[in-house]
C-alpha cells in the first residue's frame, strides 16, 4: 500500500485539501500552478507557496527516513 499525504490550507471561507501518493509530488505542484491560473478561485502564488512549502517538508521527513540514523 503506497503512502498517502495531505496538504491543506484555510483561506477565509475556503478550504484547499490536496491528497496525494508519495511519488506523486510533481502533479501536485502542476495542480497548484493549474489553481493559480483559475479565476474563479480565491487561489494565488502566496497560497500555492504555503502549499508547496508544505510538500517539501514532507519530502524531507521522508529522506531522513533513508539516512544513517546518527546523521538524521
Amino acid at each position: 500500500m503506497r503512502d498517502v499525504k495531505t496538504l491543506s490550507l484555510v483561506k477565509g471561507r475556503e478550504h484547499f485539501c490536496f491528497r496525494y501518493e508519495t511519488g506523486q509530488e510533481s502533479k501536485v505542484l502542476d495542480a497548484l500552478v493549474d489553481m493559480v491560473h483559475r479565476r474563479e478561485l480565491g487561489f494565488d502564488w502566496f497560497d500555492a507557496a504555503v502549499l508547496s512549502h508544505q510538500l517539501g517538508q514532507h519530502l524531507a521527513k521522508e529522506l531522513k527516513t533513508y539516512l544513517p540514523k546518527k546523521a538524521a
